[in-house]
């Protein structure tokens, strides 16, 4: 793996070595490299994927100990075969995307709300340990900075909605069954293999897209609203931290970021840089349900899981670019 895997990745080879995991959404963007990474630990790794929004060549090249069961989450029969055996599964698996779950918030309810809540039953079921992804977006759009676990929750789309309900019914599944589980809020996850082909993609890719082909990244608002940027490996981290944690889990949902803010206008010209261009911003009208500014306190997941960055903004961003 690059962007600095090495010591961070073999720290973890103890713990997972053998280990029978699920991986839900295991072809999309975070869930292969988590998958890539399991594999190169020795692990013994199940993807249950749709492959609406994931790839079978994302899992290209993998070991003889990964699979792929090409179904939903939702089917109650391919979640169980997928998570049969298994002593962790990492539940990535949902619809993306704020300006898209405005267009459609019943699908995005059903994929995100009913889909965890499928994964939720299973390890009920099966003794199986959550590792759950969630979303900074639940803070919504409050300007104290930096974010922290305990301020009032905010949602402003049906998606961050969605992603908020994951956790709430993952802690209800932790006090009333004793389902271990932990929710990581992303805060802005980039890195190699996200999506650029779409009108919904994340910032960098689509920037990166539009910038090789000559035309002017589209920002929407005034560029001045910031992001906490996140290489992927350090979600890959998190949650092989989460998947081995000692302590006991029940409910908690800790931030998962560096604990750095970073201006769209910085974004851009930190891109120029790397890339050796000088392109421009095409100004937009801002967007329903997007926040102005974001920014995690990650005091909590150090305690927690004993999560800290292991890749930064500018090594990350360099690694993407550039491959």
């Amino acid at each position: 793996m690059a962007a600095g895997a090495g010591g961070w990745l073999d720290s973890h080879r103890a713990a997972y070595g053998g280990m029978r995991v699920c991986v839900t959404g295991g072809a999309g963007f975070i869930g292969s490299h988590l998958v890539e990474a399991l594999d190169a630990l020795g692990a013994q790794v199940t993807v249950i994927d749709d492959l609406c929004n994931g790839f079978r060549e994302s899992l290209a090249g993998r070991s003889g100990r990964v699979r792929l069961i090409e179904g939903s989450v939702l089917d109650a029969d391919a979640m169980s075969r997928a998570a049969e055996g298994a002593s962790v599964i990492f539940h990535l698996a949902a619809l993306g995307s704020v300006p898209r779950s405005v267009e459609e918030p019943m699908r995005y309810h059903r994929v995100n709300v009913d889909g965890t809540l499928a994964v939720l039953e299973v390890a009920r079921r099966t003794g199986a340990r959550v590792s759950y992804s969630a979303s900074s977006s639940a803070y919504g759009d409050t300007p104290t900075l930096p974010k922290v676990e305990t301020m009032r929750n905010d949602p402003r789309s049906p998606y961050a909605v969605t992603k908020l309900a994951g956790e709430e019914y993952g802690r209800a599944y932790a006090l009333c069954y004793d389902v271990a589980f932990v929710g990581l809020r992303y805060f802005n996850i980039f890195g190699p293999r996200q999506r650029e082909d779409s009108q919904y993609a994340a910032v960098i890719p689509r920037w990166a897209a539009a910038i090789r082909a000559g035309r002017k990244p589209l920002v929407y608002g005034d560029g001045s609203q910031t992001r906490d940027f996140t290489h992927v490996h350090n979600a890959v981290h998190a949650n092989l931290l989460a998947g081995r944690a000692t302590g006991t889990l029940e409910g908690e949902t800790v931030n998962i970021g560096c604990g750095e803010k970073y201006s769209l206008l910085e974004l851009l010209a930190q891109m120029n840089g790397v890339l050796g261009t000088s392109a421009t911003p095409d100004f937009q009208p801002p967007r329903a349900g997007d926040v102005k500014d974001s920014l995690a306190a990650i005091d909590a997941a150090k305690r927690l899981i004993g999560y800290a960055p292991v890749v930064t903004f500018a090594d990350g961003l360099r690694s993407t670019l550039l491959g």
